[in-house]
């Protein structure tokens, strides 16, 4: 049985690895941490998890985990991991960073995008990016973890088997992407009120001032060979969760639909949790509550573009799910563990 901390257990993502956590047949949880409601029982800040009711969460101590866990997982904002992580490292425990701390390579690039300078950079190298269908073989090694954005998650499933087989230019590439309110967490802020977000849909950090747009390239370089550089947009859409990315890309050899999704298949063929579509598209509510991606993709004649769609959970797949199925590969456990493959219709 692998022993399980969950820090950050009252946020959206936290409390989601704390439902799936609850039903994995070889997982226990057995720490449960919070900086801002330690002390209290959880089920006295999510109702919903009334089974677990009892358990109490605590202020996040790296001795306390040490003894208690094999594995902490990081439910936290950007830098809330930067001085637990390298703690609970060289206390023996490994590490699932649900935050951006480790997931860049170069620390200039998170000093540039996360507001100060990266304290752990000795762990950028070392830590695996778990994107599980591509950097699987690392996993079962790995100490550290860095579980990928949501935003680039989708990006990634939609991009990476074209890219990586050099059909489009990675050059020009343009990623629209539409996210519901969980994925901005559970701090309450003005524009998710309710007031602001119901019947809305805008666009925000535009033109290379989103955080993720560094991570997408970094990742998309890696399957490509060579230097990435992508248009990022994203928008809230008004939604509880779930996130869809269309992606467009020049393409360098002639392709059509058909050839393009039989390429995909080929790419996926056998990932439990990846879902190639042929005739829908793929849609947010299809993904709801599980870990599965879904995947399209079209060739438009006319533009020489190709078209892919993904769709996921942002609290799922894009968040929560990803680390289950990433600490299911770090123990050698059956990698559909404890994880969802069917989505909640309607």
């Amino acid at each position: 049985m692998v022993r399980v901390a969950i820090v950050g257990a009252t946020g959206y993502a936290g409390v989601e690895a704390v439902r799936l956590l609850a039903g994995h047949p070889r997982a226990e949880i057995t720490y449960l941490g919070s900086h801002s409601q330690a002390q209290h029982a959880l089920a006295a800040v999510h109702p919903h998890l009334g089974a677990l009711g009892h358990r109490m969460l605590e202020a996040p101590d790296a001795a306390v985990i040490a003894e208690r866990a094999d594995v902490a997982l990081l439910a936290l904002p950007a830098r809330g991991g930067l001085a637990l992580a390298p703690d609970l490292l060289a206390r023996g425990v490994r590490v699932i960073d649900f935050g951006a701390d480790f997931r860049l390579r170069d620390a200039a690039t998170y000093a540039e995008y996360y507001g100060g300078p990266h304290t752990a950079a000795a762990w950028l190298e070392r830590a695996v990016y778990g994107l599980t269908e591509f950097h699987r073989a690392a996993l079962s090694e790995a100490r550290l973890v860095a579980n990928p954005g949501c935003y680039p998650t989708a990006a990634l499933f939609a991009l990476w088997p074209a890219v990586a087989a050099g059909a489009v230019d990675p050059l020009d590439v343009i990623i629209d992407a539409k996210s519901g309110a969980s994925g901005a967490g559970r701090q309450p802020v003005q524009p998710l009120h309710f007031s602001e977000l119901a019947e809305n849909l805008w666009p925000y950090k535009l033109a290379g001032a989103h955080r993720h747009g560094p991570e997408i390239e970094q990742e998309l370089a890696v399957a490509a060979g060579e230097p990435v550089r992508v248009t990022f947009s994203p928008h809230q859409v008004p939604m509880a969760r779930g996130l869809l990315a269309t992606c467009y890309a020049r393409l360098r050899r002639p392709w059509d639909d058909a050839a393009a999704t039989a390429h995909y298949r080929q790419a996926y063929a056998g990932e439990p949790f990846v879902q190639v579509l042929d005739g829908p598209l793929p849609a947010t509510k299809a993904t709801l509550g599980s870990n599965l991606v879904q995947v399209a993709v079209r060739v438009d004649a006319r533009s020489d573009r190709l078209i892919a769609v993904a769709a996921i959970d942002n609290l799922g797949k894009g968040a929560a799910g990803q680390a289950v199925q990433n600490l299911n590969c770090m123990f050698g456990l059956e990698e559909t563990l404890g994880l969802p493959r069917v989505g909640l219709v309607p």
